[in-house]
């Protein structure tokens, strides 16, 4: 188990920026080029609905965005890493996805810089466990569901509590724990989810499993939310 601090270690947290640009600066392919099961999900959702717009939040170096454009979407991509944004920039150039992308280098600590009601929906695949507290957290959720059209969806993933790592590792407040690669994980609970997303219509939190953690031989244990903006 892991060494207990109840604060949140905000210095620490910072720091992962550097931590992710060394890892993409190294890694020009940190998590391949086949699109994630969740984006699968999600682009099924969203033409079933017809939805067209789509704002991906902490989009790394694209595999998923580059998907949701190949699949007809038009995808505005954030993320925070400048390596990130430019991996994704050189590969839509290549792909000739130019015009279905537009890019985004921002940290979601910070309001995002989109007008209310922009989008037909939102996602993030394990955005949400990142180094973020639940209040910056909290915060996020409502810039989501402000951005968001009236019926808009937001769909994200995180790595939970069942998860083998959890309590493993340096605690750094909250639910998050730095574990293996110097990594901070936020893993969150059902009743966290629950009260990140209360001013939306939750449609789903199911359990999934994605990739092996090498020093325990065991699946990563996350939640598919999906949640609604009311209205239309």
């Amino acid at each position: 188990m892991g060494t207990e601090n109840p604060n949140v270690d905000h210095g620490k947290c910072d720091a992962q920026k550097e931590h992710w640009e060394s890892v993409y600066s190294s890694n020009t392919d940190k998590f391949g080029t086949i699109p994630s099961e969740p984006a699968k999900i999600t682009s099924t959702l969203l033409k079933k609905e017809s939805k067209t717009s789509l704002i991906e939040l902490g989009a790394g170096q694209g595999r998923d965005t580059l998907y949701f454009a190949r699949s007809g979407f038009n995808v505005t991509a954030l993320d925070y890493s400048h390596k990130g944004i430019e991996a994704i920039n050189i590969t839509a150039t290549d792909q000739c996805l130019d015009d279905s992308i537009q890019t985004v280098q921002q940290d979601v600590r910070e309001l995002l810089p989109f007008e209310n009601d922009s989008f037909d929906a939102c996602y993030s695949h394990m955005l949400y466990c990142m180094p973020l507290s639940k209040s910056e957290l909290s915060k996020l959720s409502s810039e989501i569901y402000r951005i968001l059209k009236p019926g808009g969806l937001n769909i994200f993933t995180t790595r939970n509590t069942k998860d083998p790592q959890y309590r493993t590792g340096l605690h750094r407040g909250e639910g998050l724990w730095e574990i293996d690669g110097g990594f901070i994980v936020h893993f969150l609970s059902k009743e966290d989810i629950s009260k990140l997303c209360e001013d939306f219509e939750i449609l789903q939190i199911d359990n999934f499993e994605e990739g092996m953690i090498p020093s325990l031989n065991e699946p990563k244990k996350l939640y598919i939310v999906v949640t609604r903006k009311p209205g239309l």
